[in-house]
């Protein structure tokens, strides 16, 4: 596996100091947002000369472009929100090649107006999955007509919110555009040992033949969000089971400041290296 970080963890607006730092902080590979390049993150354009400062910096550092983040909210109560989005998406998916990568990280949904990570009731209604299906097979028609993928995570607070519907929406939506990104740390927040390992476990085992990237972040037992190895995921029991599962993607952590990154890196380099 090789390791990677969220290219937004380091401040910059410019690909090249911001790759840079990735790299002497110890890592293989980012997932690159275009906010690195002084521009939204899901822009109305991209400009030629954008799109080959991005693949240049990685060139340069000798780092690969992972994936690019493409989330909006898909399932936003509002169409014209979720229009915009997906004419947004396909300005990255046209620009995506250039960038270096062929995958680009999408957020299934909420029914929140303000927060496309914030969990809503409504996320689980039969209307909410329509929703997701028209939208996600638009974004396919654009995936197909890009060349690229898109990688969907099991999240808590979205539509698909476990695995077993993220198996369930893989098969409903029947395209091979359509891929897995999994971190274990949105699969539960407070749960005992036995209940969150039983999650981490079963979702590698549904999802495995179609994960193409891995997120290392924690849970604190409260529930809040930790670095990598300081919260309660036993991540040498889930790296070696998506070893065992076949996967050799890219291991990509986030939710961490910068000055962290080096501790993080040396961390799942060395939980790797013993396995």
């Amino acid at each position: 596996m090789r390791i990677g970080i969220f290219a937004k963890t380091f401040p910059g607006t410019s690909p090249g100091p911001v790759l840079a730092a990735a790299r002497a902080a110890g890592f293989e590979a980012v997932q690159y947002n275009m906010a690195c390049s002084g521009l939204p993150s899901m822009p109305d354009a991209i400009p030629d000369d954008a799109a080959r400062a991005v693949a240049e910096a990685a060139a340069q550092t000798g780092l690969a472009i992972a994936a690019v983040s493409g989330t909006y909210n898909m399932i936003h109560p509002d169409p014209a929100v979720r229009e915009r989005g997906l004419t947004r998406l396909e300005t990255l998916a046209a620009a995506a090649p250039a960038l270096g990568t062929r995958l680009i990280t999408l957020c299934t949904g909420t029914r929140d107006r303000d927060d496309q990570w914030r969990h809503h009731p409504d996320n689980a209604t039969p209307q909410a999955w329509a929703d997701l299906c028209a939208q996600m097979a638009q974004a396919i028609a654009i995936a197909e007509r890009h060349d690229v993928h898109l990688g969907i995570e099991p999240e808590l607070s979205n539509v698909i919110s476990s695995a077993p519907l993220a198996r369930r929406f893989l098969s409903e939506m029947a395209s091979d555009r359509l891929v897995i990104v999994l971190d274990p740390a949105n699969l539960f927040e407070t749960e005992a040992a036995t209940e969150r390992e039983h999650r981490i476990a079963q979702a590698v085992d549904l999802l495995a033949d179609r994960i193409v990237m891995a997120h290392a972040k924690d849970r604190n037992p409260d529930g809040s969000f930790a670095t990598a190895g300081n919260g309660v995921i036993d991540f040498p029991g889930f790296l070696a089971r998506l070893t065992a599962a076949g996967f050799n993607g890219d291991l990509v952590t986030h939710g961490l400041e910068a000055h962290e990154a080096p501790q993080v890196a040396a961390f799942l380099r060395a939980t790797l290296a013993a396995l």
